[in-house]
């Protein structure tokens, strides 16, 4: 992937940056659902297989506060999730073995591809709606906003494609983080989405026009409950990409997956709310087949209330073992699971789906 650095309306290069270094950058990317095929999305089984992911976005964000300061003479990160302050000297290594990696990664990639090696003097506070290990991308998320702070920075003319690939490189390959792909293209695209993968650099992002009364209806028979964070998404997402080379039941598990990922489609798009919440089902049972990690205790307890107080069908968002579970309920249903799930630990949040991706904008 080739990378362009966009040419400022200045004279010189130097000039624009001394402009911005007066100002303060904001920027958010959007936290998503995981509504089918999670987990096709991973290598190998996306290089062999291809992968199909449907994923929408929710108006849960990853924020990112940006302000350059020539006089600070230094680079400080602040993550207020992880309540940890980070601060390096220009001059210094940025090691990757302390600290928080992942905005120490995003600068230094930003600035070697972009700047022609050149560190800028800067503070940035990070916090996201949603801890790591929710489920619902967070990690990747707040990738995709460090980007999008940078590329306003910057003057970047960076698509939504560049931007998801730049954040996936990142996580993945630069810092080695076991994951898949939905997530950067989730942030970076908001909305809901069908998505394609395939060896290599291979993805296809299809927006989907849902009507908003399907939309509607959707948000009224979805309950999200928070189990707390999963623990074991690393270990459940290497089990996964070893079944790939296997006979065994977990890849046929992944291909009912990925079948189901596009009836799934079919369905939203018609507003058949009934059928895809069957569906839903069927996914998740084949996704307990995948690893013996993706459930456990916690998320047993809380799917035995669920399913005892009106719930039709469930599913974990993400990974597994923890985070987030998407329940179908009826709407008149609603508030009476709502006061079985909080008698036990757990959380329920409330959300609306929403169209937009990541964004930017100087102040």
């Amino acid at each position: 992937m080739k990378y362009l650095w966009a040419k400022s309306h200045c004279q010189d290069k130097k000039d624009y940056l001394i402009v911005n270094f007066m100002r303060k950058i904001r920027a958010r990317a959007p936290l998503r659902l995981g509504l089918a095929g999670g987990g096709t999305d991973v290598s190998p089984f996306s290089d062999h297989y291809g992968g199909y992911v449907l994923n929408a976005t929710i108006n849960k964000y990853a924020n990112v506060f940006l302000e350059v300061d020539e006089n600070h003479k230094k680079v400080s990160f602040n993550s207020v999730d992880l309540d940890i302050v980070d601060e390096c000297m220009l001059d210094d290594d940025f090691a990757l073995d302390k600290g928080l990696i992942l905005h120490r990664m995003v600068y230094q990639k930003m600035m070697n591809v972009f700047n022609n090696g050149e560190r800028i003097p800067l503070r940035m506070l990070t916090y996201c709606a949603s801890p790591p290990g929710s489920g619902l991308g967070s990690s990747s998320t707040i990738v995709v906003a460090m980007i999008e702070a940078y590329k306003e920075l910057l003057n970047l003319p960076l698509g939504e494609y560049e931007v998801a690939r730049l954040a996936f490189e990142i996580e993945r390959i630069d810092c080695c983080l076991d994951g898949g792909k939905q997530d950067q293209y989730a942030a970076t695209f908001g909305g809901f989405n069908f998505m394609e993968f395939g060896k290599g650099d291979k993805v296809l992002i299809n927006p989907l026009r849902i009507r908003k009364n399907i939309i509607y209806e959707l948000e009224s028979n979805l309950l999200l409950y928070y189990l707390g964070a999963s623990r074991d998404s690393a270990e459940i997402i290497k089990h996964q990409a070893a079944s790939v080379g296997s006979n065994s039941s977990s890849l046929e598990a992944m291909h009912a997956i990925k079948k189901n990922a596009w009836k799934s489609k079919e369905m939203l798009l018609k507003g058949d709310i009934e059928n895809l919440s069957r569906t839903f089902s069927k996914s998740w049972l084949a996704k307990k087949r995948t690893s013996k990690s993706i459930t456990n205790p916690i998320v047993q307890r809380a799917e035995e209330v669920a399913l005892k107080n009106g719930a039709k069908s469930l599913k974990i968002s993400g990974a597994g073992g923890g985070g987030f579970m998407i329940i179908f309920i009826d709407p008149e249903k609603r508030e009476h699971l709502i006061r079985a799930l909080n008698k036990i630990d757990g959380q329920v949040h409330e959300f609306n789906f929403t169209t937009e991706g990541s964004i930017s904008w100087t102040i």
